[in-house]
């Protein structure tokens, strides 16, 4: 139940002065009565156009007046139930079946009709920026490969579209800012997570059931801020996301006055008509906070089920001061999330981050390789991206194979098909006098050294000092050597910001990178 607070506190300053004047007392009983009977309601996420998670009990929740009694009609299903002492109720319906339109009635002391629901999967999108790039692009820095076409070609009636805005909060939220569900139309999706389109529409292409995409996505953002306070706090060995918490709100004190001074500096420029100086990207401080992001952009929407999460982050994690915990954060993050929603191991894809030319204090392969790790987690699925990005951009424009590479990941771990999802994955190495034989998973229809020469393998001995090997494919193997390392122990591969690599898989999936050291090599 939600009351506002100054209308209560007018109405009684108003009623005490017709108290003064001999009004009767029962007005302040009868009006208060009437103000505090508020309306049913129900959070954003349920609204028209919904996606409701097919063969899932389908939760329904709200808020009325305390033991009110609400009942709820949905595809010739009812069920009722009373509200708590707080106002807050909750309705379980039996799982359904894939189908509709249909319509979705709520009622109390008044009623509420959702039109045009939907019964089929529901995928819940985030991460930072590259997760976040629109259909059309950011303005004056990243475009989507054939953005308008695939705009004009948006029109897809069994996609429906939930955008999620900024948000951070200091603890959980329990509904998200002004928002509802919308059809995906060539105006949405212009505005709405490409990648997550471009996976959404690969999915009612090869399924043919309708499909709910939740876009909840804050670029420039660590994954720590994704994870709620009860998930950071659950493992010791990530106190230090705090410590560095610390340090980064010490940095914002001056903040204020850098970027003035850089307005001034552009300023300069433009009165002398010189190129307008370069100036480091600022975060916004409360979207780097712990927890801050979980609170505000995920917490609303764990009562409503999903079929699984698709996540695209990581750069803002590539620090030389953060990317060593990566291997922690990630794989906390997920636990977190399926700890939340109350939904057992969903499944859980993830993209590892592209091929960038990044400054020295970046480390990008400490991330991929932690991310690579985490397939160690179960019911989880990488989509390798070191083939198609820009090291030129932080945001290729290759939207499309990642969605479509999620999608097979999808395919096989949440929609049961016997389909390749991935590249080649490293799995051991053996010693083989003065070379080492690398062995791979998902080497499908053998290796393939896509363009010519093997590239991008390194080779090293126990001092770990690593230099260019030369590598060629046996079968499902590759035996890298070099005459400068008589005795190696450990291999790299495409272990760069921006690596030169071309092995793949007989399908054309790209290997993703890795190092054979027991432990990632710290920044």
């Amino acid at each position: 139940m939600k009351i506002d607070v100054l209308k209560v506190i007018d109405l009684v300053r108003s009623l005490a002065r017709q108290f003064r004047f001999g009004t009767c007392s029962g007005i302040l009983l009868v009006s208060m009565s009437t103000l505090l009977r508020a309306e049913v309601k129900i959070p954003a996420i349920l609204s028209s156009h919904m996606v409701l998670q097919r063969e899932q009990p389908i939760h329904l929740w709200g808020w009325a007046n305390p033991q009110e009694n609400v009942s709820v009609e949905f595809n010739a299903t009812r069920q009722s139930a009373a509200a708590d002492r707080l106002g807050h109720w909750d309705i379980f319906l039996p799982p359904q079946s894939a189908g509709g339109p249909y319509t979705l009635t709520i009622k109390a002391a008044n009623t509420i009709q959702l039109e045009d629901v939907l019964v089929g999967d529901v995928w819940f999108a985030s991460g930072q920026s590259n997760m976040e790039m629109p259909l059309s692009g950011f303005p004056n820095s990243a475009v989507v490969t054939n953005a308008d076409e695939e705009i004009r070609n948006a029109n897809q009636p069994n996609i429906r579209l939930l955008f999620i805005h900024h948000k951070a909060s200091d603890f959980p939220l329990h509904d998200f800012e002004a928002t509802s569900w919308t059809k995906c139309t060539a105006e949405t999706a212009a505005k709405f997570s490409a990648v997550a389109y471009f996976f959404g529409k690969q999915l009612v292409d090869r399924e043919h059931v309708p499909i709910g995409l939740i876009d909840s996505t804050w670029g420039g953002t660590p994954g720590e801020a994704w994870i709620s306070m009860h998930g950071l706090s659950a493992d010791s060995s990530l106190m230090p996301v705090f410590s560095a918490w610390a340090s980064f709100s010490d940095e914002q004190t001056d903040l204020q006055r850098l970027i003035e001074a850089e307005k001034q500096e552009d300023e300069a420029a433009r009165r002398a008509n010189q190129p307008l100086p370069k100036h480091d990207w600022h975060p916004e401080a409360a979207s780097w906070q712990p927890a801050a992001l979980f609170n505000g952009m995920v917490a609303p929407a764990v009562d409503f089920h999903i079929k699984g999460v698709i996540w695209y982050q990581g750069e803002s994690n590539a620090s030389s001061e953060r990317a060593n915990l990566y291997e922690k954060v990630l794989p906390a993050l997920i636990a977190d999330w399926r700890t939340d929603w109350h939904q057992g191991n969903f499944p859980f894809l993830f993209v590892q981050i592209a091929n960038f030319k990044s400054g020295s204090q970046q480390t990008w392969p400490v991330v991929r390789e932690a991310q690579r790790r985490t397939l160690a987690v179960a019911n989880t699925g990488m989509a390798v991206t070191i083939d198609i990005g820009d090291p030129d951009n932080v945001h290729p424009s290759n939207k499309q194979d990642v969605g479509a590479r999620l999608a097979l990941a999808a395919r096989r771990l949440a929609y049961g098909e016997d389909v390749e999802d991935a590249g080649p994955l490293y799995r051991e190495i053996a010693v083989e006098g003065h070379s080492l034989r690398v062995w791979f998973d998902h080497a499908s229809g053998g290796l393939v050294a896509k363009g010519g020469t093997l590239k991008g393998f390194e080779i090293a001995g126990d001092d770990r000092h690593f230099v260019k090997a030369d590598a060629r494919i046996e079968g499902e193997s590759v035996v890298v050597s070099c005459e400068g390392v008589a005795n190696p122990k450990f291999v790299h591969y495409g272990w760069a910001n921006a690596p030169t690599v071309n092995l793949t898989n007989g399908k054309g999936l790209p290997a993703s990178p890795f190092t054979s050291e027991d432990q990632i090599p710290r920044p």
